[in-house]
């Protein structure tokens, strides 16, 4: 006659060490993690006494030079700007009008005022001028 054992082993796994060390890993590169905020797109802004932190209503443009300008993130080139807004002023038929014009501190002013004239022959007049504020 055979004879049962009434304590038989049991095999656990704690988990509880390795929901530990994953749980450290996702802080750590939460922490270390780098956002850009408008990727690709690096100037160095101007400085400014009077600069005052502006929220981004509409339309964006970055100018680098002549040949690199974005509007909203999209690459374009000077000639190219006014079929870009018009598309964009298609978009938003009834909707706040405002520019915000942002231009390397290296580009010719010349080039600010091209881009100034062509946002006011496509009726875009209310165009504020992004700087950084001085140290």
């Amino acid at each position: 006659m055979r004879l049962q054992r009434r304590l038989s082993p049991q095999i656990n796994v704690d988990l509880t060490p390795l929901i530990d060390v994953v749980f450290q890993l996702v802080i750590f590169f939460m922490v270390t993690s780098v956002f850009k905020i408008a990727p690709g797109i690096s100037l160095e802004l101007p400085e400014s006494g009077t600069a005052e932190p502006l929220t981004v209503k509409e339309l964006v443009i970055s100018a680098e030079s002549e040949d690199t300008i974005y509007v909203n993130n999209t690459l374009t080139t000077i000639k190219g700007i006014p079929a870009v807004l018009e598309t964009w002023k298609e978009e938003n038929q009834g909707k706040d009008m405002q520019v915000i014009l942002e231009a390397d501190k290296n580009a010719p002013y010349q080039l600010v005022i091209k881009l100034l004239d062509i946002l006011r022959q496509n009726g875009l007049a209310d165009v504020g001028l992004r700087t950084k504020a001085q140290r």
